[in-house]
């Protein structure tokens, strides 16, 4: 088959997110005098939107309804103000990209994040190479749920079956699978590839450039 768009999940697949994301909850936590924790504990809390990170974050004692909106809302404040300051596409990527936009292949984001910070960090770190960038809008719509990629392919006018769908976790090969897209699982993000392999990838890649293979 020819596939004529590739959607791209954003954290631990485009991008290396983690000190940003890790900095932003540490700040807001010692700011309420609660324990802190190391970039590859947060690794650990990455995959299902910043609200799941915050909840993970905090303390047993310290997850009632009242202090998880407090908390989220204050990583939302100062992660919103720090999401590119660390931030940074991993190796392989923007040429790969570059090698997509050549052959006139569509590329799209679908993120867990929150939609405004996708389309913040998609935008600065890869201006003019994605015709939709698009994050988190409502808890009905998180990935595994297909509905946001399936609004995706419409958009891009392509059949589901013509698309890849690359991410690093098992959440999004289980989105590829409800969307009925091709289900690409990168060994380079937050998961490991036992969770890719049991959640459904078709294919698996050491390095961004092993995409263009698949084509």
């Amino acid at each position: 088959m020819k596939y004529k768009a590739v959607l791209f999940d954003l954290d631990g697949t485009l991008v290396n997110s983690l000190k940003d994301i890790a900095d932003s909850i540490n700040f807001v936590l010692q700011e309420s005098n609660l324990p802190t924790h190391s970039y590859e504990v947060v690794n650990n809390f990455i995959g299902s939107g910043l609200h799941v990170l915050v909840t993970k974050a905090l303390p047993t004692t310290h997850q009632d309804s009242e202090t998880i909106t407090k908390t989220f809302g204050a990583m939302m404040t100062i992660y919103g103000k720090n999401c590119t300051n660390k931030t940074i596409a991993y190796d392989g990527v923007m040429e790969l990209l570059y090698s997509l936009k050549a052959k006139n292949i569509k590329l799209a984001i679908l993120s867990n994040k929150a939609d405004e910070l996708t389309k913040k960090i998609g935008n600065t770190l890869f201006p003019n190479y994605f015709e939709i960038v698009m994050g988190l809008k409502s808890e009905s719509t998180k990935k595994p749920n297909p509905i946001a990629a399936l609004e995706i392919s419409a958009a891009l006018g392509c059949k589901p079956e013509e698309i890849l769908y690359v991410g690093d976790s098992g959440i999004d090969m289980q989105t590829a699978k409800n969307a009925r897209m091709f289900a690409v699982g990168v060994l380079w993000g937050y998961r490991p590839k036992e969770e890719l392999v049991a959640e459904g990838a078709q294919a698996l890649i050491e390095h961004p450039l092993e995409l263009l293979k698949l084509l």
